[in-house]
């Protein structure tokens, strides 16, 4: 491995002409400058100086490295201020990682503030019920947790795992949206019980805790729900409940936008609770947008 150190005071021989000239540019002596030389030579094997008359001369071979030298020094010196643009939050890229209601209540306003204060930041959003493969592991995400029993799940008891930091950031109850006209529809609050006999829209086509944790509950009141319909997402669910179709029961996070002709009414059942989580990749901790993005998150899941 060649040090670019070497690369750099050869670089400065070539460039000068003399030792001499070379030493005093980098303010260095003469007999560094010389065992600088000397040394990458027996890096790279190669003769790169001759001697000429009084003074010195590159050889052919060194006039090659000299050229090539300073490409890669162009290379490193940009490599340096990509370093301290990333350290600084300036550049890169940020991957995080979300279920689609946190996306769709909490992102659009942290994205906005987040390229506005890092301009040259880039961000990459990937939702978790899409699933496949992405392009590296997320450097922050928002995920459900399995269970809502006790104060944390046995996997991340300690607040940490496999290179990430966890935190809670949320637990919250659910809502069932049913027709303005709906008998239930003047009530401050619900049982799941009482919707047993209801049509129900699914609205989970992932099939992920948001939806288990419903189902659990449900049968802890001795019933499974009665699927009608199976919608793709909340918002074309909510659209089937405004057209009459049905019921559907989510997290109060996902009820935003409601259309006209529904209403929206809390769960009062207590196992209807689904916990939200944060986790961040250790080695990203320290990073300003890493840091900016968190605190607006934690933020967010207080309103």
């Amino acid at each position: 491995m060649v040090d670019p150190h070497r690369l750099r005071v050869f670089r400065a021989v070539v460039q000068t002409g003399s030792i001499n000239r070379a030493a005093t540019r980098l303010g260095y002596t003469p007999s560094a400058v010389s065992q600088h030389v000397s040394a990458l030579q027996r890096e790279t094997g190669l003769a790169l100086i001759e001697k000429r008359g009084r003074g010195i001369a590159p050889t052919s071979a060194g006039i090659a490295v000299a050229d090539r030298a300073a490409r890669v020094l162009d290379q490193l010196a940009d490599f340096d201020s990509l370093a301290d643009d990333l350290r600084s939050g300036r550049s890169g890229t940020l991957r995080i990682t979300c279920f689609s209601s946190s996306n769709r209540a909490w992102m659009p306003a942290v994205a906005a503030t987040l390229v506005r204060e890092f301009p040259d930041l880039r961000l990459e959003l990937a939702l978790t019920e899409l699933g496949g493969p992405h392009a590296g592991e997320p450097d922050v995400e928002l995920y459900v947790a399995e269970s809502v029993r006790g104060d944390r799940d046995p996997s991340v008891a300690d607040g940490s795992a496999d290179g990430y930091d966890i935190e809670h950031l949320r637990t919250e109850g659910y809502v069932v949206v049913v027709p303005a006209a709906h008998a239930l529809a003047m009530r401050g609050s619900v049982s799941l019980a009482e919707l047993a006999d209801e049509p129900w829209i699914d609205n989970d086509h992932a099939r992920g805790p948001c939806r288990e944790i419903i189902l659990s509950a449900c049968a802890e009141q001795g019933f499974a729900p009665r699927f009608r319909i199976q919608a793709p997402d909340y918002t074309t669910a909510i659209d089937y409940v405004a057209a009459g179709v049905g019921v559907t029961v989510l997290p109060k996070l996902g009820a935003l936008g409601m259309p006209d002709g529904v209403v929206v009414i809390p769960v009062d059942d207590a196992a209807a609770r689904r916990r939200i989580m944060m986790r961040v990749k250790r080695s990203m901790r320290m990073h300003p947008a890493v840091q900016r993005l968190t605190e607006l998150l934690r933020t967010a899941a207080l309103a």
